[in-house]
């Protein structure tokens, strides 16, 4: 009975250590709905620490081929992120009309992009440290680097 009690008790302490290393980045959330007859709603949250993970998996020459293809802006947007990571709160972009707002903006160390028109609203929020982290390895990633 306390093997199985203490076997319970490391098995918890695991999960939870294993959810709190998913989670340390924050999490990437998209969220699409289309106001319209059989119009889409997607809601979709997935842990912010997996796309860094999921590059790493990416074999090398085709990480290569995609770095490639990224040279001309790859630099630059490592650099923005990482300017971009010194300001908690950042409005880039507010556009607004009769019918339609777009807003770009940092928010507690994450890019908020929001679009809200009258046929369908998208948000995206992405933590800065993960557009960092991707950045950065699309510049090590480059040919010759």
């Amino acid at each position: 009975m306390i093997f199985l009690a203490k076997a319970a008790l490391g098995l918890g302490g695991t999960l939870v250590l294993a959810g709190a290393y998913t989670f340390h980045e924050g999490v990437i959330r998209v969220d699409v709905d289309e106001f319209r007859e059989g119009g889409s709603h997607v809601h979709f949250w997935a842990p912010a620490a997996v796309v860094p993970m999921a590059f790493r998996l990416i074999p090398k020459q085709h990480m290569q081929h995609v770095s490639e293809q990224a040279r001309q802006f790859a630099p630059v947007a490592h650099a923005f992120v990482k300017e971009l990571k010194k300001f908690p709160d950042f409005e880039l972009v507010d556009v607004q009309d009769a019918n339609e707002h777009v807003q770009i903006r940092t928010h507690d160390g994450k890019l908020q992009i929001d679009v809200v028109d009258p046929g369908e609203n998208v948000h995206l929020l992405v933590p800065l440290a993960v557009l960092d982290d991707i950045s950065s390895q699309l510049e090590a990633n480059l040919p010759g680097a």
